[in-house]
């Protein structure tokens, strides 16, 4: 009796185990437009006491993106880069509202249009013929 063939099975398991894992998640755009752009908030982020447990000490931090650096120069390096800059034109896009979400699903209410005079006689020259 010989060896049994392996099963090839491999990538399926690893592609599905890479896309449920949340470890390298960062915040979604809308907690990053709601909450962290406020000028007030920006500034607590951006000046953080020391936290050992951080990359760099929590002291590098590039609020657009929700994540630590840690040196300086990595951080000014991915300020001039191609991911930041796609991050922020996403952030200037206005923010997708639970109402918004509802309309779309058919539960919210439908915006209204003005509604418009409609006469029964014919107009011929501007002038209603009755």
């Amino acid at each position: 009796m010989g060896r049994l063939r392996r099963s090839r099975v491999h990538n399926a398991r690893r592609d599905v185990h890479r896309a449920s894992r949340t470890r390298v998640r960062t915040r979604d755009l809308d907690q990053i437009q709601l909450l962290d752009l406020d000028p007030k908030r920006r500034a607590e982020l951006e000046a953080q006491p020391l936290d050992y447990e951080k990359p760099g000490l929590a002291q590098h931090y590039c609020v657009e993106c929700a994540k630590y650096y840690e040196t300086d120069a990595a951080l000014t390096s991915h300020w001039r880069s191609k991911v930041h800059k796609r991050r922020c034109k996403q952030l200037k896009e206005p923010v997708y509202t639970i109402e918004e979400s509802e309309r779309a699903a058919g539960l919210g209410r439908a915006e209204t249009r003005p509604r418009v005079a409609v006469s029964m006689g014919m107009e011929q020259d501007g002038v209603l013929a009755t």
